[in-house]
Formats: structure tokens, C-alpha cells, sequence
């Protein structure tokens, strides 16, 4: 690949971070159509995720025909010039048509380095934010499914000289399998996992209703990643509830790229609910040590929101009223937020929310992804030096155990 023109990632200086370490903790992979048939056995390797044509239409399926991504979208708005498509067009490109820096490793590490990121965190798109697509097919397949992507994961990090760190999809239909996933994950040197937000959507191997993750059936999976030190990431549209691009947020008839745009802010705001339910669950009353991270949900939401919980909580019964502190302080001890486009008044933000839980990342190559990057130093002049650089790096550094 041509080392990218600099014009098209930066405006108005050379380096819109200062000269600072970066870690981008929200980019995606666009998945290779080989991911996992070059990786299944023989067995099944028909039945993992593969692009074929369906109805004459180029797509993912799972298990043969189960279509998981219509028009096979690498979700990727840059091209392979480097410029970056505005509006819905991106539904329509094929992975040919996109920045090689979507899929591969080298090339997306060569963006880095023009772009002046050291790290980057790395969500999925084919089998759902939280692999909820997985949950399609058997019990058997499914597992495959997410190990050999987390094998995958594992085989990109390595090749990125620890540059890139993909979370890991756990199978979250079943506890006991979600542990062991979790330890073998952690072997491998994956940095953190991604789950599903609504599990009690489902039902799990047994056939019965899963419970939410407030209920202490998740107790092992709590105590693993806290023994382990690994952080719980909440990506928005991480289950079926919460993915809803063009569904209920936006009214009949809007033009559909408008509805895109109310959907994907509304997407940010959702994440509420689910640190709501954490907070007032009484999951963090259990496990103190926990880290969350809301991804791609923004921050200038999130004072409101505690504000909005601490009143609401002083209303109800005192006999319900069990957590032990008011619920907006568990955020500074056990939730991160992550900021990109986000400037009015952004130090004032950071400040308020303490900048010990912020981080910074920039979508790659998603539609509303940072690209070009503006300098987002000029937004935190209000800032200290030490809390640019927790922003910037540090607590990323710290959460996700990366090397400095």
C-alpha cells in the first residue's frame, strides 16, 4: 500500500494530538471473507461465516444460508484512495471497493503511523457488535464460531507487533462456556471482551429464558474478569435490542439516510440503559473491581444521566434503596466513556466526568468515524498535561493492560 496522504487524516496541522501517545479505543475490523473458512475444519467449514450470493445478491451467511449481512458490506466508509464516502453509498461497496487499512493488518498499522496512533482497540461487524448473529445457528457451530474468530483476533495482534488489540466475542448463551473463553482468551493475550448487553433475549443451551446480567448467575463470569483483571466492554448495538439503525427511533417516511443519522444518535444515548442497569442492579455492590467500558456512546450524556439516577433513586421506597452508595458514584470507580466528534465545551466535560474515566477513539472505518482526524488538542485546552495524557493514553494504557 502507498503510504496515505497526510492531506486526507489531518486539517490544520501536522499532528492534532500534540506530539502525545494515542490509543484509539473504539475501530473495526473488516472481516476477510476467508476469516473463518481458512480457519475451520473441514467439518464445517461450509456451514462458519462466508460471503456468497444470495438471490443474486453478494452476502454473509452462517450455517449455509442464513444470511447475516445482505450486500456482504465491509462497513466502511473510507475508499481506497483514502477519502471517505458521506450519506448511505457505503451499504453498497464491496470489500474490493475499501481502504485496505479496513481489513489488513499491515496496512491498517500503516495508517497508524500517519495518523500518529500507537494502539487501537478492535470490535467485529459480521457477527453483531456483541455476536449476537452467532445465536442464529446450533449450539456447536456458534462456539466454533466465536473461537475461531478470538483465534483470528489473537493471530492479528501478534502480526500488528502489539499494536492492535481485538476484544474478544465470548458465547454467552452459556456461563460455563463464557468462563472458560474468557480464561483461554486471556492466554492467548487478548486485552479485554466484548458481550452481549440482553442475554435474557435468549435462551440458552437448555432451552430455558437466560437471565439479565444483573441476576448472580454471572457470578463466575464476574469473578473471572476480576480475578483476571480484564475489562467488560459495552459496545453500542451490542444485541438486538440495541441495534436499530432504521427501526423504531425514526418516523415513518423520513428519508432514509436522515433515519440512519437518528438512529445511530439514539444508538449513543442507549448505552444509558444499559450502565443504568448495571448501577442499580447491584452488580458493582458484588464486585467492586469491575471495569466497564461504554463504546462508541460518547460523554456529554453521562452527567445527566447519573444526575437523573441519584434523584430518581431518592424517590423510591427506602426499603429498595440497598446500594451501598448513591448510583453516580459508582461511575468514577467502575465505568470508562470514550469521546471522537465531540468538542463544545469538551474539557468542561472531561473534567466533570473526572479524566480518569475517559478515553479517546475515532470509529474507524465507520460512517461516522473520525477521518479526517481535527486536532482534538485545541478542544482540551482547558486540560492539565497529566490529563490529556490519561485521556489520550494512559487510562487506555491502564484498563487495557497494554504495553507503554
Amino acid at each position: 500500500m502507498n503510504a496515505p496522504d497526510k492531506s486526507l487524516i489531518f486539517t490544520n496541522t501536522d499532528d492534532p494530538f500534540g506530539g502525545r501517545r494515542v490509543v484509539d479505543v473504539d475501530t473495526h475490523l473488516s472481516e476477510p471473507h476467508d476469516l473463518w473458512t481458512s480457519r475451520a475444519p473441514a467439518s464445517i467449514r461450509d456451514r462458519v461465516p462466508q460471503v456468497k450470493e444470495v438471490d443474486g445478491v453478494r452476502s454473509w451467511v452462517i450455517d449455509g444460508d442464513i444470511v447475516i449481512g445482505r450486500n456482504a458490506s465491509p462497513c466502511s466508509t473510507i475508499d481506497t484512495t483514502g477519502e471517505k464516502w458521506l450519506g448511505i453509498d457505503f451499504f453498497d461497496r464491496q470489500i474490493e471497493d475499501v481502504h485496505p487499512a479496513s481489513y489488513g493488518t499491515k496496512e491498517r498499522v500503516e495508517l497508524m503511523d500517519a495518523q500518529g496512533i500507537t494502539s487501537q482497540i478492535v470490535y467485529p461487524n459480521i457477527l453483531g457488535f456483541g455476536g449476537q448473529n452467532a445465536a442464529k445457528v446450533d449450539a456447536g457451530l456458534r462456539l466454533a464460531c466465536m473461537e475461531i474468530y478470538n483465534d483470528a483476533m489473537a493471530e492479528i495482534q501478534a502480526d500488528s507487533g502489539e499494536r492492535i488489540f481485538p476484544m474478544a466475542l465470548l458465547p454467552w448463551w452459556d456461563l460455563k462456556q463464557s468462563v472458560a473463553e474468557i480464561e483461554r482468551c486471556h492466554k492467548m493475550g487478548l486485552r479485554g471482551i466484548n458481550i452481549n448487553s440482553d442475554p435474557h433475549n435468549h435462551v440458552g443451551l437448555d432451552g430455558e429464558q437466560l437471565p439479565s446480567l444483573a441476576s448472580e448467575h454471572w457470578n463466575p463470569m464476574w469473578e473471572i474478569c476480576e480475578s483476571l483483571n480484564v475489562p467488560i466492554n459495552f459496545h453500542i448495538g451490542a444485541s438486538d435490542q440495541e441495534m436499530d439503525w432504521f427501526g423504531g427511533q425514526a418516523w415513518p417516511g423520513l428519508d432514509p439516510d436522515m433515519a440512519l443519522r437518528i438512529g445511530s444518535t439514539m444508538l449513543f444515548i442507549n448505552n444509558g440503559r444499559v450502565m443504568s442497569n448495571i448501577i442499580m442492579s447491584r452488580m458493582l455492590d458484588r464486585f467492586s473491581k469491575l471495569k466497564f467500558v461504554s463504546v462508541e456512546s460518547g460523554l456529554g450524556w453521562i452527567p445527566f444521566i447519573l444526575e437523573a439516577l441519584d434523584a430518581q433513586y431518592m424517590e423510591a421506597h427506602p426499603t429498595s434503596r440497598t446500594l451501598q452508595r448513591m448510583p453516580s458514584e459508582y461511575f468514577s470507580t467502575n465505568f470508562l466513556s470514550c469521546f471522537w466528534f465531540e468538542r463544545k465545551n469538551l474539557s468542561a466535560r472531561i473534567k466533570e466526568l473526572g479524566a480518569h474515566t475517559v478515553m479517546f477513539e475515532t470509529d474507524f472505518p465507520h460512517p461516522t468515524c473520525l477521518y479526517p482526524i481535527d486536532p482534538v488538542e485545541a478542544a482540551m485546552t482547558d486540560l492539565s498535561e497529566d490529563e490529556k495524557v490519561m485521556v489520550l493514553s494512559g487510562n487506555a494504557e491502564r484498563v487495557y493492560n497494554l504495553p507503554t
